[in-house]
């Protein structure tokens, strides 16, 4: 009997040793991530799970892996480990919500869709998974639906930018232009600061071969913000569509100088007669 009592002492004290090893090799690996050492946070991180492989906040040790890993540049892998978390803990929004984004930045949108929706199964007020979703709809031309998971986000929070411009140029390709061109009006109107609203009117615009206008437009948003490379190569494709050769090249050559990807301004060159 004695010997029993002392075999069962002994296994609580390893549990207990195991359970401080365990919040220790965590707390390190946190320590680590704050230093930016992410080789040491991973290895902390994988020592804590071989210390107690059933831990269910484990989950959450796969998601701080995966967000090591994509920084490192290792997409796969990092979505390998968001998928091990979520084999153990499927309701976990972080690591749903990290995985969809992925899935998305790798060009998988299905995927990405599927996660996105399983996050709003459980929490419908979720704003990005509902802004994401709209885009995703859009693309596929899914207008209803996109345009309803839109309408639900701007009730939860009416000030949401993207969504409102996402909103606009759903209705530009689900055949409402006159609605598209008030909305983007308004929001002009009460942000006149606003870059981004100036480049999407004058996409607009230049859809209606509204050239001048579109020019202006493109033209103040660059004002706002010189840096912005895309709002340099969408003034190009205006300027190679409207012949006006001399300007494209100068904007081509402004945004390679900051950092525009060469393959893209090549092909745009191409066009140029």
């Amino acid at each position: 009997m004695l010997c029993v009592l002392c075999l069962c002492a002994g296994m609580t004290a390893v549990r207990a040793q195991s359970h401080g090893t365990y919040r220790e090799y965590v707390r390190q690996a946190l320590e680590a991530m704050s230093v930016d050492s992410t080789v040491e946070a991973e290895r902390l991180f994988r020592e804590a799970m071989k210390a107690e492989p059933a831990q269910r906040s484990n989950a959450m040790i796969y998601y701080q892996i995966g967000r090591i890993q994509e920084h490192r540049g290792k997409p796969e892998k990092a979505l390998e480990s968001y998928t091990q978390g979520l084999y153990i803990a499927p309701h976990v929004l972080p690591l749903r919500m990290a995985r969809a984004s992925l899935h998305m930045r790798m060009g998988n949108e299905e995927k990405a869709l599927a996660d996105y929706s399983d996050v709003l199964d459980w929490k419908t007020d979720e704003e990005e998974a509902l802004f994401m979703r709209a885009y995703i709809y859009t693309k596929q031309r899914l207008y209803k639906k996109a345009r309803a998971d839109y309408e639900a986000l701007l009730k939860l929070n009416p000030k949401h930018e993207e969504a409102r411009i996402g909103l606009v140029l759903l209705n530009e390709k689900d055949n409402r232009p006159h609605e598209a061109m008030e909305q983007i009006n308004t929001m002009i109107a009460a942000a006149p600061t606003h870059a981004v609203l100036y480049a999407v009117r004058a996409g607009l615009e230049q859809t209606r071969k509204l050239y001048e206008a579109s020019e202006a437009d493109f033209t103040k948003a660059i004002e706002l913000d010189p840096s912005n490379i895309d709002y340099l190569l969408n003034r190009a494709a205006l300027y190679v569509e409207t012949g006006q050769e001399k300007k494209a090249r100068a904007d081509l050559d402004r945004a390679l100088e900051l950092g525009a990807n060469p393959d893209e301004v090549a092909s745009m060159r191409h066009q140029i007669r």
